[in-house]
């Protein structure tokens, strides 16, 4: 995979010096793009301590996508980190992350800039609201600087058993939905589709939110939408649901407030 990877991928990401682009200041927190491989090596074994009890989190893909770091003003190892790749356009999305799970042939045609975004985590007890904002400055810095067009990704809910998720799930089911032109077709060997499971459940609005992951909730506000099933992740202990923004459906409160904390 490595070989095919390196053939395919690397020539739709961008490259010169405007590959960078500035760090954001906010409150005790930076955050930046990843400049070295200390960086990289930084950014992987917080991963790996969050998502793999201290194994290490690593694949090919690491070796070309671009890190963020979200770390503290005064020095320190980063609290916060995600990864995202670049593709001009939709034509090399079958060599994604998200489409090992996903049948993304919908995608492969689309005409603007793309990036997915991956392996989002933070340290265990960080709760300043301000890490996660400016982790989202720096991409939204990224996005604005290179015109992407749709932001996607795998969000993930905690263990395998998509049941005790009904709330969450039949909520996705109602109202989120990906638009047909784009929606996943299943690829994974083993998934849930939630949206014939919960089809005649109604949801409660509280506990749906509660049932939720955060990242998940953040990208819904912003316009996002969901596959219509789940893929159940043995490796990692989790399931998950393909999520895709478009830029041009954020609403405008919405960019306001992600380019004032990017500012």
């Amino acid at each position: 995979m490595h070989g095919q990877f390196e053939q395919h991928v690397v020539p739709h990401l961008p490259v010169g010096p405007s590959h960078q682009v500035a760090p954001v200041v906010k409150g005790l927190w930076r955050g930046r793009l990843a400049e070295n491989a200390m960086d990289r090596a930084a950014a992987l074994e917080l991963r790996s301590a969050q998502f793999r009890d201290g194994d290490v989190d690593e694949d090919a893909l690491d070796e070309v996508c671009r890190h963020v770091l979200v770390e503290p003003v005064d020095g320190g190892p980063p609290v916060a980190t995600f990864r995202f790749l670049h593709l001009s356009d939709g034509a090399g999305i079958a060599l994604t992350y998200s489409a090992q799970f996903y049948d993304l042939g919908r995608m492969k045609d689309y005409d603007q800039p793309v990036l997915e975004i991956g392996r989002f985590c933070t340290q265990d007890g960080i709760v300043d609201g301000d890490v996660l904002r400016v982790g989202w400055a720096v991409l939204t810095r990224y996005v604005d600087a290179y015109g992407i067009g749709i932001m996607f990704g795998c969000s993930s809910f905690p263990g395998n058993d998509v049941s005790i998720y009904r709330d969450g799930l039949a909520l996705l089911k109602e109202r989120y939905l990906a638009p047909e032109r784009w929606r996943p077709g299943i690829k994974a060997a083993e998934t849930a589709k939630y949206s014939e499971m919960f089809m005649d459940y109604k949801p409660t609005l509280k506990a749906a939110n509660q049932q939720l992951p955060s990242l998940l909730r953040t990208y819904l506000t912003m316009g996002g939408w969901v596959s219509d099933h789940a893929v159940i992740d043995r490796d990692l202990g989790t399931f998950h649901v393909f999520t895709g923004v478009e830029i041009s459906a954020i609403p405008e409160t919405r960019k306001r407030l992600l380019r004032a904390d990017a500012a």
